[in-house]
């Protein structure tokens, strides 16, 4: 049986002591703020780099892991025979894949690159669930088609107080549309295919909790939740509402991150997104 090895990116948003249970290896990214440079989560917290953010003279820029760097982790990791299977951030939103890609043709190491479409611990759904089918024995393959039927049942809605921070990151995609419309409305999106797609615009907090679990009992309805999670860019007061309204229709464990600081650079404070995935039956 092929011994596999799983790497991630520090978008994942996953707890540090998840990530260590299943011996997962992050290559993190890195944000840029005011001439200073940061390692994702590791030389700066989530909540140290949103105020940093709030007082910056301009947006932060992020930077995805260099090759090299794959190339490294990648070596070692397979030094042992070991074949690595490296899920991450959506290519619609990162070069961070196709950086893995490169590095997976230039090591001496058996690589298997994955796009998870996703961001966030809806990517953190497909990477656990990877981790767990490896300790039990699974196979390369019947991992990879799970972590596709992982996909096309996994809703990612984000809700943020502006699109300042998407629109400068370029992160807009089909919410493009709304530029110059909104005048104190908190769009919410849902992220498909890389890109974020217009679901509603509210005008208040209340709102954006309705709205979001609305679209969760829709969207699980006649299902089975494998797995909630949600993240906010310092708003842990509006997460803790959004999980107690979820409680009301899922027994299904919710955990709540703050979200690293690259999502939060594209997203600004005070964002909040829920992530779910569903399967037709208890398995």
């Amino acid at each position: 049986m092929t011994n596999i090895k799983i790497v991630t990116d520090s978008t994942v948003d996953l707890p540090k002591e998840l990530l260590e249970r299943y011996s997962i290896t992050i290559v993190p990214l890195t944000v840029h703020v005011d001439g200073e440079t940061y390692i994702d989560n590791v030389t700066i917290t989530p909540l140290e780099f949103i105020d940093k953010m709030k007082n910056a003279k301009e947006l932060p820029k992020t930077s995805l892991p260099a090759v090299g760097k794959f190339v490294e982790v990648y070596d070692e990791l397979g030094a042992d025979g070991s074949t690595i299977l490296s899920i991450h951030v959506t290519s619609g939103m990162s070069g961070t894949h196709n950086a893995a890609c490169l590095a997976a043709e230039m090591s001496t190491s058996k690589v298997e690159v994955i796009d998870s479409q996703l961001i966030s611990q809806a990517m953190g759904f497909q990477v656990i669930e990877a981790a767990q089918m490896n300790e039990a024995g699974s196979s390369l393959e019947s991992i990879k088609q799970h972590l596709k039927d992982i996909l096309s049942n996994t809703t990612l809605l984000i809700a943020v107080d502006t699109l300042d921070n998407l629109i400068k990151g370029g992160r807009i995609g089909k919410a493009a549309g709304w530029i110059g419309t909104l005048l104190s409305v908190k769009p919410i999106a849902m992220l498909e295919k890389g890109v974020y797609t217009p679901v509603a615009r509210v005008r208040n907090t209340a709102q954006v909790i309705r709205t979001l679990i609305e679209r969760f009992e829709h969207d699980i309805k006649d299902k089975f939740v494998r797995g909630v999670g949600i993240s906010h860019a310092d708003n842990l007061p509006l997460a803790e509402r959004l999980k107690q309204e979820i409680a009301r229709f899922t027994n299904t464990p919710v955990r709540i991150v703050p979200t690293t600081p690259v999502i939060s650079t594209h997203t600004g404070p005070g964002a909040i997104a829920l992530m779910f995935y569903t399967s037709e039956q208890l398995a």
